[in-house]
């Protein structure tokens, strides 16, 4: 399937400058093309993810992905989205952030090869500029009237825009002037809130670049959820790529709890499975829904993309763990990440415990009456097995690598006691 078509059947591209143009051009060559994002935190997450998957899907084609992580951009900030101004971040943050953001990024696009896709960072060349040659050299080209008719911009004018974020437009077409310039950069991807910028660098292309200069421009749409609430929140916050902000299990379970209704559409946004692979699972979806296949692929892709097989693997370990009720078998570090949000307890590791006061002290029983109808009546699992012995002692022999003891109360109530 051609590289357009693929992305139509996707549902993917919401404007695109030229669709005749652009259709032509990839039919004659292969092409540079980009896509940014501002580290305005350390880690993206997964609602940055679908305009650089789109950039991947261009490299598997043969087509030369350019990633800008905006060290400058991000020291100003982007107005688009937002009703306020953001906060300035420290030029220390900001590189901190960029680097977090980069290695991500890597992760996802092929390295090798004639195409292997090219790291920038927009404070390289930016951070060379004095205001006068801003003004001068750029500023001269992008006229008052243009800009206010910008959404982006527009939007703000009620509730207030600094000078600072009403320049950013011309910043980030700076960057598509100076990749057109220097890597021969054709195109450039971005969200939906994105075509302002991207039309403004178009427009600054079209003026200082040498007559007949063509690029093109194409926005992804917004990833929405059937039931309108925002995509990409849980919670506990938002659904990082940071394996430190949200686990790989974590990030395999927020796939996995899919629902029926959005799976299809995510399938082709985020995979990178076939449309015959992908049909399939619709398939599936409508004639043996319960066996949730389309969720297990959606899941499995995304955490084995973001996270590498053996976190794939780790995460369904942990799922299948709880599922079953067969947590012995996991570790200490697989025991961190699936039990990260049930209540816990800190005990001593040398201090035996009479297995009915822990049950009251750690709050898991309301009282010792209470804990020892649980005990006997088979309510209690310590690390997977029950035990219906009132007198029962917890001592090492139960303590997972000294470091975690894991109880069940009931079918799906779990405590963890840390030591």
């Amino acid at each position: 399937m051609e590289l357009l078509e693929d992305l139509k059947w996707r549902g993917i591209i919401y404007q695109q400058t030229d669709e005749d143009g652009l259709a032509e051009l990839l039919n004659n060559e292969k092409i540079s093309l980009y896509c940014g994002a501002d580290p305005t935190a350390d880690s993206l997450h997964i609602g940055h993810l679908v305009p650089f998957l789109t950039l991947r899907r261009f490299q598997d084609h043969g087509h030369r992905p350019i990633v800008l992580v905006g060290g400058a951009t991000g020291l100003i900030g982007d107005p688009s989205g937002k009703s306020e101004e953001r906060n300035l971040q420290t030029l220390e943050v900001v590189e901190k952030n960029v680097q977090g953001i980069q290695k991500q990024l890597e992760q996802v696009f092929q390295s090798e090869g004639d195409n292997a896709a090219i790291m920038v960072n927009n404070y390289d060349w930016t951070s060379k500029l004095d205001i006068i040659t801003f003004l001068r050299d750029f500023g001269k080209h992008i006229g008052i009237n243009y800009m206010l008719a910008k959404d982006t911009i527009s939007s703000r004018l009620e509730t207030g825009i600094s000078f600072t974020e009403f320049t950013y437009t011309i910043l980030q077409a700076m960057d598509f002037l100076h990749l057109y310039e220097n890597y021969n950069c054709k195109m450039q991807i971005g969200g939906s809130d994105q075509w302002g910028n991207i039309t403004t660098g178009l427009e600054l292309i079209r003026k200082m670049a040498p007559e007949g200069s063509k690029a093109y421009g194409m926005t992804i749409p917004l990833v929405t959820k059937s039931d309108g609430t925002k995509f990409g929140k849980t919670a506990g916050g938002a659904v990082w790529l940071d394996p430190e902000k949200t686990s790989p299990y974590e990030f395999y379970q927020f796939w996995i709890n899919t629902a029926d209704a959005d799976v299809v559409k995510y399938l082709k946004y985020f995979t990178f499975l076939s449309r015959n692979e992908i049909e399939a699972l619709e398939e599936s979806l409508q004639t043996e829904a319960h066996l949730r296949k389309a969720q297990k692929a959606l899941a499995e892709e995304m955490t084995r993309l973001i996270h590498g097989e053996e976190a794939l693997q780790q995460a369904i370990k942990i799922s299948e763990a709880l599922f079953s009720g067969n947590v012995k078998e996991l570790s200490a570090a697989e025991i961190k990440q699936g039990f990260k949000d049930v209540p816990s307890f800190e005990a001593s590791a040398d201090e035996d415990w009479l297995l009915v006061d822990l049950l009251v002290t750690a709050k898991i029983s309301s009282s010792k009456r209470q804990a020892r109808e649980d005990i006997t009546n088979g309510a209690i699992s310590i690390n997977g097995e029950k035990v219906t012995d009132a007198n029962y002692v917890l001592s090492g022999a139960d303590q997972i690598e000294n470091q975690f003891t894991i109880i069940r109360r009931g079918k799906k109530k779990y405590f963890l006691i840390k030591y």
